[in-house]
């Protein structure tokens, strides 16, 4: 049995081993992650995580772990800004406000499916210019949901949060541990002497 995390995302990997779990391979699916018209956030970010599994190429008896993070302001999903302006225009309509940050995993072994979301809400505060700009020019918003990441100099922003603070970052691992043991993986591996 292999373990293959389907994502590219360092901050899942850096999760993945606070559970002692390293991936054998890591395989990014290539899938169209557009959201289809009204569709709300909590479906979208299921819907993607369960095509984003299915895509990645794996033996039978290989588990195979996908997640994907969306940003939802409302009914309007916020994903990862093409630029610095988009990434602006995000940051100013979660300013002041609370929102949710939903991540969905998905975990398959053969036939089997174990998948979760996990909402957690969030609030930002309101950004003065120096901030938002200070921010924009870190490049820290590049490839992040909503175009920012709590887990960096953005954590400056959010006095609360309720919920899952590693679902915020991008992997919730209470719930991801819960479902690496269904599906007989072994967490907190002792390191080799």
């Amino acid at each position: 049995m292999a373990f293959i995390l389907g994502s590219g995302s360092p901050r899942r990997l850096e999760l993945l081993a606070q559970l002692g779990v390293v991936p054998d391979a890591v395989r990014p699916p290539d899938i169209d992650e557009t959201p289809l018209a009204r569709e709300l956030p909590r479906a979208y970010c299921t819907r993607v995580t369960r095509e984003k599994v299915s895509a990645v190429p794996a033996e039978a008896d290989d588990v195979v772990l996908c997640a994907d993070t969306t940003v939802a302001l409302g009914r309007r999903i916020l994903g990862k800004p093409a630029d610095a302006g988009q990434a602006a225009e995000f940051l100013l309509a979660l300013a002041g406000r609370r929102h949710q940050v939903i991540t969905a995993v998905a975990l398959r072994r053969g036939d089997q499916l174990w998948q979760r979301s996990v909402v957690s809400q969030v609030k930002m505060k309101r950004l003065s210019d120096a901030e938002l700009n200070a921010y924009l020019a870190s490049n820290d918003w590049q490839g992040k949901a909503g175009g920012y990441g709590i887990q960096g100099p953005a954590g400056a922003f959010i006095p609360w949060i309720s919920g899952s603070f590693t679902g915020i970052v991008g992997l919730p691992l209470a719930e991801t541990a819960n479902m690496l043991q269904a599906a007989g993986c072994k967490l907190y591996k002792e390191a080799a002497a």
